[in-house]
This record gives structure tokens, sequence and C-alpha cells, in this order.
């Protein structure tokens, strides 16, 4: 990769709940989707990324009370829809220069995987809300790695501020999902954030990923969430993207034929041969069993193994509609786990381009000559624009213009043809 995480968003990211302690937080220990392991292995659930040796040399700052980036959050509870949109084009470019698409998902799903059905209030049911940006939860076992994916976003979240944490943490997510060529997630939006990490959900929430008996402990943790067996099993096809460390999770090959070249930096175990491609292989992969340099852990092979599970995994290895479809609807159903809307119904966001700004009147931009108009004929020159029903925030189509400067021109041959005569 040619660019770094760069030394101003991880000199201010996230924040300590001890005051005046500094700590410095490195690369990613471990790598998987929705995570989790109180020894750093891989999480059950979350691809892995991929950082340049730049970027796994910069240190992230922590600093006293505040939380990553901003201290509060925005003033509007439910996030702006227009920023929301502009925000999902720069994740775009982002995605695209960066190759960051196993750790944005990550990011999403552990945000919202914190979720428990069984307490009401909020927020300390858990879920989608913004916490994970505060050190306290970020120290969590199961989040290793993931200040990088803070420090990847914060810039995009400097430029947006109407746009709540946790609906950039949603929408990084999705958008990965659909830019590395998997299916339209249908999400909504408008997500409040928790204002401290005292409101961060308490460690051990999230799966592991290699459990003594993996069926069980994955539907434990899934069923808490109010997931079932098919949603456990499409998230899981999750896993096409990314790649494992050894030396960050315990789990995986140092390197590989696929990994050794990158992108990114080079290393680690994928679990599928094009580990930046969302489709169904990772569970043709598991079904084939035919190549060792591809990653299986014991809950991927799980899926294969337990009766429920295998249903829906045959169906997916055959059928990459079937698979899309349920991906996206489990996909959306976790990023909304726990959440608070502002307003109660959410906001869909469409497809269309966000408009520019009316370009404002300046009268000199319509003069001709070398030198500036005079403060008199400007004044003219708006009164007359503003009589066709122009103003500073209200162009005119350019018909207008052009009929004033025929009748000027008129009026200037008229004046000479009787000055000659």
């Amino acid at each position: 990769m040619t660019s770094s995480l760069g030394t101003t968003a991880s000199s201010r990211i996230l924040a300590s709940s001890s005051p005046g302690v500094r700590l410095s937080l490195h690369p990613p220990t471990s790598f998987s989707l929705l995570s989790f392991s109180s020894s750093f292995k891989p999480f059950a659930f979350s691809p892995s990324s991929h950082f340049s040796s730049h970027q796994r040399r910069s240190a992230v700052n922590v600093s006293s009370s505040r939380g990553f980036g901003t201290v509060a959050s925005p003033k509007c509870a439910a996030s702006n829809p227009d920023q929301l949109k502009s925000a999902r084009e720069d994740l775009k470019q982002l995605l695209n220069s960066q190759f960051c698409h196993p750790i944005l998902v990550r990011l999403g799903w552990h945000d919202a995987g914190t979720y428990n059905k069984n307490i009401e209030e909020w927020p300390q049911r858990g879920g989608a809300n913004g916490s994970l940006r505060f050190e306290v939860e970020l120290k969590h076992a199961a989040n290793a790695g993931l200040v990088n994916a803070l420090s990847l976003i914060q810039p995009i979240k400097d430029k947006y501020s109407d746009v709540t944490f946790a609906d950039l943490f949603q929408l990084a997510s999705a958008t990965a999902i659909e830019e590395a060529g998997g299916p339209k997630i249908p999400m909504k939006y408008g997500r409040v954030d928790v204002s401290g990490p005292n409101e961060c959900p308490e460690e051990g929430r999230l799966p592991d990923a290699g459990p003594p008996s993996p069926a069980d402990h994955l539907r434990e943790v899934f069923y808490r969430m109010g997931l079932n067996d098919k949603e456990i099993v499409a998230l899981s096809g999750a896993h096409t993207l990314g790649r494992s460390r050894p030396e960050r999770s315990g789990w995986g090959k140092p390197e590989t034929k696929y990994t050794k070249d990158g992108p990114g930096t080079p290393g680690g175990q994928s679990w599928t041969v094009q580990w930046l491609k969302f489709d169904n292989s990772y569970f043709k992969d598991i079904k084939a069993k035919r190549d060792e340099d591809l990653l299986v852990l014991p809950t991927d092979a799980v899926l294969f193994e337990d009766p429920s599970f295998k249903v829906y995994a045959e169906k997916y290895a055959e059928d990459k509609e079937t698979f899309f479809k349920d991906y996206a609807e489990a996909h959306a159903k976790l990023s909304n786990l726990g959440a608070k809307f502002d307003p109660p119904e959410g906001i869909v966001l469409d497809d269309t381009p966000v408009q520019a700004a009316p370009e404002k009147f300046v009268a000199a931009k319509y003069s001709t000559g070398k030198r500036e108009l005079s403060d008199s004929m400007k004044q003219k020159i708006r009164a007359e624009y503003e009589s066709f029903g122009g103003g500073p925030d209200k162009p005119l189509p350019t018909n207008y213009f052009l009929n004033i400067i025929i009748i000027i021109g008129v009026l200037a041959i008229l004046t000479s043809l009787l000055g000659n005569n």
C-alpha cells in the first residue's frame, strides 16, 4: 500500500478511562469478523485487515478521558442525510485506495455485536451505539487492532461532524461489503451515540474462534443477540474477506501463495483465494477441503458438521444468489441491534447525489474589461439581476443574461448609428 494511517488521526484517537494517562496502542494482534477471544485468538466472525509497514509502525496515542476523535457526539442525535451520503462516497475512495474492506466490516460488527436482547435499557443492552470509539472497550481482547480502523475513518468523521459514530461504523461496514462485490445492504441510519466510556458494555459479549464446543458457543452468543441458525451461517460467510496472522492471533500460517504478495502488507492466511472479493467461495472452499493454504477455524468447520448449520451452508455453497439475499438481511439486522434511532423510524438513503450549493452572484464575474466595475455599476447590475427574480442564493437561467446582453448590444448599435447621422 502506498499510504499510511496518518499521524494526524493517530495522534488524537481514543481516550483512556484513567485521566492523565497516555497509552500507545499498536496495530492489530488478531483478525476476524465478529471476533473475540480473551487469548487474542481470531474472532469467530472478523475478516482481517492489512496495513503497510508504515502503518504497522505507527502508534496511536490514547489521551485522557475522551473518546475517539471528538469529545462529544454531534449536536443532532440523528445524522444528517446529506452528510451520510457524502461520507459514503469518501468511504468508497478510502476502500479503493487502502484495501481495508475486512477491518471496516469488523468495525461495524463489533460495535453492534455486544447486544443483549435480555436487557431492555439503552445503552446497557449494548449494540450499535458508537461505544467502540472509547478506549475502555477498544482494549477488549476481541477488538485488538480496531484502533487502525478508527484511524482510517477519523478524517471522514472530522469532515462530517453531523454523522454519529454509530452510523459511521455501520455505514463503513455495509459500504465495504458492497464495494467488495457483495449484495446491497438494506440499511437505515439515525443511530444515537453513547456519550461516554461509562456506557460501554463489559468485556466478553463477542464470540471466540476455537471454543471446546463451536456449535454451542456460536448459538450461545448469537442467540443472545436474537439471531437464528440461518443468520449465524449467513454472517459467517463474510469470512470470504480477510486473513489471519499467527503472530497476532495464534491462528493461521505466516504466509501462503495467496497472501505473500499482498495487497497491503504481505502475509497471513486467508479463508479464500480472492480474499478481497465478496462471494460464496468461503462455503465452497470449506466443503471441498482441497486447499491447505486456506484457513478453516473450528467455528468455520462446524458449519458443515452441525446438522442445522449444514442445511444452510450446503445451500450457500451451491447458490450465491440465495446467500447474498440472506446475508444482506442478516447484516442489516445485525447493524440495527440495540440501536436507538432518531427519528424512531430511521433514515433511509437513496442513491441520488448530493446537490451542490447554488453559485452565489458576484457582479465582477460578469465584467468584460480589465478594470474592476465601480460600486455603483455593481449595484445597478445587482438591481437588474434581482428584478428578474435572481438573488445571492438563486441563480437565474442563462437565457436571462443572454437577453440582457442582446438588448444592450442592440441599444449600442442604434446609438452608434444615430450618432453617425
